[in-house]
């Protein structure tokens, strides 16, 4: 008779612990336990109507949370478009691309606004360009489509990374309970023989082959 009100008492406490935990993980826990980082990105890639030229692998600066880094070329199976494909794997991020525009490029090159847009089934992206190129620029997420900004990554990390399969790993201390990982990708095409209104569709096609070709290839943890 006695233990049955202690009994609720005591799940009830558990479950309230639980809740503080986790609130005091979403409130103030910040991205700085990443996972491992032995990656490399492969050297060749398809992509669809694109014949793919030599790929290189860029530099990463001295910085604990830019992990690898490539370039891959393709010149246009049929008219004489080339174009660059910038990876960057980010661990620890908040998923900001101007931010990490800001942290590991040279600003001065790539231009300083994008104009973001959506495309259903992928996510955010966005656009914009120099005198000399035409940009688009997005983070593929681990969970959840694409994003751009600060706020859509925090968005999908709550939506899509708050699941109870991941809660008792979490608990159990084998991984974040939040995956602050993107693979920053920057499609660029030189505007010698076009305009910029002219290469927005161009790369637009092209993202959305690269896209399906990475998501489903996101690197393990």
């Amino acid at each position: 008779m006695y233990w049955k009100p202690l009994r609720i008492f005591l799940l009830a406490l558990t479950f309230s612990s639980v809740l503080v935990v986790v609130g005091k993980s979403l409130l103030y826990s910040n991205p700085d336990k990443g996972p491992s980082a032995d990656f490399s990105f492969p050297p060749d890639i398809p992509l669809t109507e694109w014949q793919p030229l030599e790929s290189d692998s860029l530099p990463v600066q001295n910085t604990s949370n830019l992990i690898s880094a490539r370039v891959y070329r393709y010149q246009h199976q049929q008219n004489k478009f080339s174009l660059d494909i910038e990876m960057r794997y980010v661990i620890d991020t908040d998923g900001d691309i101007k931010t990490m525009l800001n942290k590991h490029l040279n600003s001065e090159t790539y231009p300083g606004k994008l104009t973001i847009h959506h495309q259903e089934g992928i996510g955010f992206y966005g656009l914009a360009a120099t005198t000399e190129r035409a940009y688009l620029s997005s983070c593929i997420n681990p969970y959840g489509g694409s994003t751009v900004t600060a706020e859509q990554f925090r968005n999908n990390r709550n939506t899509y990374d708050l699941q109870v399969s991941r809660l008792v790993p979490w608990l159990l201390g084998q991984q974040e309970l939040r995956d602050f990982r993107c693979l920053w990708t920057v499609l660029s095409m030189p505007l010698e023989d076009t305009t910029a209104e002219q290469a927005y569709p161009v790369l637009e096609k092209a993202w959305v082959s690269w896209y399906a070709w990475w998501q489903p290839r996101f690197p393990d943890p």
